[in-house]
């Protein structure tokens, strides 16, 4: 079985996973077709970053919290995550390695003036921005993203390669049990089409324990796993203890004692749980 396609020094990215979203990339927008769930993920996701970044920093700037970080929203595809990030005053890049999905990314931010000044889309992999942005970003949000790269070793390296030192990466994604397969393709693709069929190949799904080995073993510090659970018939996500099918992991990156980034000082005293208010809708 081809597990990691491109699986050398070259590239994560998998050139056959580019051929399935590039077919979607006109449907990121519409909340109730292929890619609801991940508009309603970011119920639970956005909040657990902003508050995640409130609790290692001593700025606060009122209606825009996030202002001045810089954040790098790795396989942004239709920009469904840069745009909240955005508006909680974030300057955020995001690549995608699929131009059709930039092209979709551009013209919603468009709409927005504010936006259009926070939101900058590239289309690029990571390995190709790494020698022009090295030790750049204050914060990496690779979401629902790992389990479709090619060389996650690599993809992980690049990652500390252009986040500054004591910088903070956020990763979702799917673990590798027998439930995720039950749920995430049997149950999603198969039966309740709540996610385009052949999105998912289980044999790339990422059990945690696996991400924080590799994590660390590039430089990182794993400060939080937590489980993630989508209801079908609500169409909303909640946090839960079991890591079993969805997850939510931060890292940071290591740093020299006292050295951090502009917009946020880190502190060694990091939750393990989302914060109280990780379910509210931003």
């Amino acid at each position: 079985t081809m597990k990691r396609l491109f699986s050398t020094s070259h590239s994560s990215v998998d050139s056959k996973e580019m051929r399935k979203f590039q077919l979607l990339a006109h449907k990121w927008w519409d909340e109730e077709g292929e890619y609801s769930a991940l508009h309603s993920m970011n119920d639970i996701r956005v909040p657990f970053i902003r508050d995640t970044l409130l609790n290692m920093s001593s700025n606060y700037h009122l209606g825009t919290p996030l202002s001045g970080v810089k954040i790098l929203d790795v396989g942004c595809g239709g920009g469904l995550l840069s745009e909240p990030l955005g508006r909680l005053g974030a300057s955020v890049t995001g690549i995608d390695p699929l131009e059709d999905n930039i092209r979709t990314a551009d013209q919603h931010k468009s709409f927005d003036p504010v936006l259009a000044k926070r939101i900058q889309y590239k289309s690029s992999s990571l390995e190709e921005i790494v020698e022009e942005c090295m030790e750049t970003f204050d914060v990496i949000v690779a979401s629902e993203v790992v389990e479709h790269v090619a060389d996650l070793e690599m993809f992980i390296k690049c990652c500390s390669q252009v986040l500054k030192p004591e910088g903070s990466l956020f990763i979702t994604t799917i673990n590798k049990t027998q439930l995720s397969y039950v749920l995430g393709i049997v149950v999603a693709e198969k039966m309740i089409g709540i996610v385009p069929e052949g999105t998912h190949e289980w044999e790339k799904f990422v059990p945690p324990e696996e991400l924080e080995h590799i994590l660390e073993s590039n430089g990182f510090t794993v400060k939080s796993v937590n489980g993630m659970l989508y209801n079908p018939l609500s169409g909303s996500w909640s946090w839960m203890e079991s890591t079993s099918v969805n997850y939510a992991m931060h890292a940071v990156k290591s740093g020299a004692r006292g050295q951090s980034s502009p917009g946020d000082a880190p502190s060694e005293t990091e939750g393990e749980q989302p914060s109280a208010t990780a379910g509210t809708t931003m």
